[in-house]
């Protein structure tokens, strides 16, 4: 690596950050560090591995490297992620009402990625850890993420989506987005916005579970539940903004 004001001085470190700085934009194949980082393919792989080691990096559902739950773990306890550590008591109590997962996703390069969840301590669970890394393309989190960009960015987001511009008109009319299947074979979910001091919508927070449960219209039975608590943690982060905190 050549040496420039971008370097510490420190190899190693260096190029350990280029493979996260990479890996900032979405899911990376080592074909894809090894192009992004200009690293030779042992030595890409080799630091991949070793940052899995210690969580700063995991492995999506294909085997494609992503950013790892210890990064949002430490913001969290530095204090530099409020949505992130505001949620947790909110999805705890959510998952406690419904008996299902419960889930905050943001939107990362071309996908969504879980920043916090909360499981069911017993019984089936619908799993989906912090760090993991889902489409944009299908799933209620996608939509409520999509439903309200701009019409030029919307309009790119429904190509090869699994979901329409009318889903996407009903979910802006009723609040909350619902999936059955969509994601993921035999798991429903029911997903609503999180919105930011301007009112952009910067997450969505979401219950998962089996069909078998959560039924063919999960939103008639989660809606409402879905939608006070993104609103309570919306409000929360208002609250915090405004108090200058």
């Amino acid at each position: 690596m050549d040496e420039t004001s971008d370097s510490s001085g420190v190899g190693v470190l260096d190029k350990a950050a280029m493979v996260l700085g990479a890996l900032e934009g979405g899911p990376a194949t080592l074909a894809q560090l090894v192009a992004a980082t200009g690293l030779a393919r042992p030595t890409a792989h080799r630091l991949a591995v070793a940052l899995e080691h210690h969580r700063l990096v995991t492995r999506d559902m294909q085997g494609r490297f992503v950013l790892g739950p210890r990064l949002q773990e430490l913001a969290s306890a530095a204090g530099e992620d409020r949505l992130i550590s505001s949620s947790l008591p909110i999805l705890v109590a959510l998952r406690d009402h419904t008996k299902e997962s419960a889930q905050l996703f943001r939107w990362q390069g071309d996908y969504r990625v879980c920043v916090a969840s909360a499981e069911p301590k017993t019984g089936l669970r619908d799993s989906i850890p912090v760090g993991a890394t889902l489409s944009l393309k299908a799933g209620s989190g996608a939509q409520i993420l999509l439903a309200w960009e701009e019409p030029e960015r919307l309009h790119r987001g429904l190509i090869g989506a699994s979901f329409t511009a009318t889903t996407l008109s009903q979910v802006r009319r009723r609040g909350w987005a619902q999936s059955v299947g969509e994601r993921e074979p035999g798991v429903a979910s029911v997903s609503a916005p999180v919105r930011g001091l301007d009112g952009r919508v910067i997450a969505a927070l979401s219950v998962s579970g089996p069909i078998e449960r959560m039924g063919r219209q999960p939103g008639r039975l989660y809606g409402p539940a879905v939608v006070a608590a993104a609103n309570r943690l919306t409000e929360f982060l208002r609250s915090i903004e405004e108090s200058g905190l």
